[in-house]
């Protein structure tokens, strides 16, 4: 049985902050504005990072954008070899999507998976402008042809480590480590 052995914390909370924060500002450089943005969350969380992208947002231009929360579940394409009867949560995106601009935010970027269905269940609720994606880390190793527009801080993994992201929202606790998995 494996266990995971954590190697080193690659972010702090003033880490995650500052990272954040540059993820709002270049969102609003790229679109020229906040006009037609909505920050989409995939569950879980990019959820709480979404939140706090957009109130960095309303900070720097004095609106928030829209935010919506999104579940994959069913769009997975490993939904087979998980639990006979997967736990569905709601989607919310409060507005329609249509002709938006929609940046996905997730925690962690890895073999691009995630983005796809997240993509799949997207385009089953309207015909964005465009989709951009925000995550926290992109540890590599990817799958499928597909790249984060905004990342907080890429880090080079091997196939053995894994990217623990904790938030306060989830655990209580605010930093991002590199763990390492180790037979027992």
């Amino acid at each position: 049985m494996a266990t995971l052995v954590d190697k080193t914390v690659l972010m702090d909370e003033d880490a995650i902050r500052r990272a954040l924060t540059r993820i709002s500002h270049e969102i609003v450089e790229r679109n020229k504005g906040t006009a037609g943005i909505v920050l989409v969350g995939i569950r879980s969380r990019g959820i709480p990072l979404a939140e706090r992208i957009a109130a960095a947002i309303e900070k720097i231009e004095g609106t928030r954008p829209a935010i919506g929360v999104l579940d994959i579940t069913l769009y997975r394409d490993d939904l087979s070899t998980l639990a006979y009867q997967p736990v569905v949560r709601e989607t919310e995106i409060p507005v329609d999507i249509t002709g938006k601009t929609i940046v996905l935010v997730d925690d962690v970027l890895y073999t691009g998976r995630t983005i796809r269905a997240a993509l799949d269940a997207l385009i089953d609720m309207g015909r964005p402008k465009i989709i951009q994606l925000a995550v926290l880390i992109d540890r590599g190793h990817r799958e499928l042809p597909i790249r984060a527009d905004f990342v907080g801080k890429n880090v080079p993994t091997s196939s053995k480590e894994e990217i623990r992201v904790m938030l306060e929202e989830h655990d209580a606790e605010e930093r991002v480590v590199l763990a390492e998995r180790q037979e027992a």
